[in-house]
């Protein structure tokens, strides 16, 4: 059997390698965190009957497994334009089959929308948007009953507040004693704050670290909903658009990757589900197995790995 100079080379500088101790550089993309299907055809959680407070449900809503319960928080209103988003709670113990909680809505007042819970310091604290789509804060002991911190207070890297506008989709990650604050800006892109104290963020750049496209199915719009960290590297599942095209107004889920919460790198395989379904504001659980991909807009669908 012959073997050509290239073929030979190549074997050469692998075995090298591995003479020296290292590895191929592991996959960034691997396939527990990209390859989903559907669970099955129908939703798992949807919006209640016509004339129901939830009549509709919108936009990120946030599931949190803790002690073996799954925890949903949704936004519903009626389905008009100016309709009151409200905050809905709903338990399940398998993910699948969801029971509304008696006291819906929590917050008849509050307009709460693209929330996101974390636990801190044995407290419960929400990011969600507010109206204008301001993003803010509330703080539980128990899950329920809520309690409204005010709008974030986001500054730009000299310190100053950001321009007025809408500052929306919050997501937050810790690392150590460092607090991160994604948010979006009109969907145009997604920018990064940290803060000591949860309470005032400074930009790390008055720049996006992410922005849309160059895809046709992120080409305009996109905005950021979850952070995960996975041997080592850090994951962000967002949603884009198109405003134009045969993709205008179809939202997709997508993922990028990064190894210090500033450079991104797109998944080349995005979207992770087809454009046509328009499943957006997805998220990751963690089933004390493997990772769940649940999708959150317009309804809540639920896809397992492949």
């Amino acid at each position: 059997m012959r073997f050509s100079l290239a073929v030979l080379a190549h074997v050469g500088f692998w075995a090298l390698v591995i003479r020296a101790g290292e590895q191929p550089a592991p996959d960034k993309f691997p396939p527990e965190l990209v390859k989903f299907v559907a669970f099955q055809k129908e939703p798992v959680f949807a919006a209640g009957p016509k004339g129901a407070w939830d009549a509709k449900i919108r936009e990120r809503g946030w599931i949190m497994r803790e002690d073996g319960q799954y925890k949903l928080w949704y936004t519903g209103y009626d389905g008009s334009n100016d309709g009151l988003r409200m905050l809905g709670y709903a338990t399940s113990d398998d993910g699948i089959a969801w029971k509304r909680h008696p006291k819906n809505p929590l917050l008849k007042d509050e307009w709460v929308e693209d929330m996101l819970v974390f636990k801190h310091d044995g407290k419960y604290y929400m990011v969600a948007e507010g109206r204008e789509d301001r993003a803010h804060m509330l703080v539980s002991d128990n899950v329920i009953d809520w309690k409204e911190l005010g709008r974030l207070d986001v500054r730009l890297k000299n310190g100053k507040p950001i321009p007025d506008g809408p500052y929306g989709t919050p997501t937050v990650w810790q690392e150590g004693k460092i607090w991160y604050l994604f948010y979006e800006r009109n969907d145009l892109g997604i920018w990064l704050a940290t803060s000591t104290n949860l309470k005032t963020w400074t930009n790390v750049q008055d720049e996006p670290v992410m922005k849309p496209g160059p895809a046709e199915h992120d080409k305009d719009l996109i905005a950021l909903n979850q952070i995960i960290k996975h041997k080592s590297r850090y994951y962000a599942y967002y949603h884009g658009s198109a405003t134009t095209g045969l993709k205008a107004k179809l939202w997709s889920t997508c993922v990028a990757t990064s190894t210090d919460l500033i450079h991104w790198e797109k998944y080349p395989g995005n979207p992770l589900l087809p454009v046509e379904e328009n499943k957006s504001s997805g998220i990751m659980v963690h089933d004390g197995e493997k990772y769940r991909l649940y999708t959150m807009h317009p309804a809540v669908y639920l896809h397992v790995p492949k």
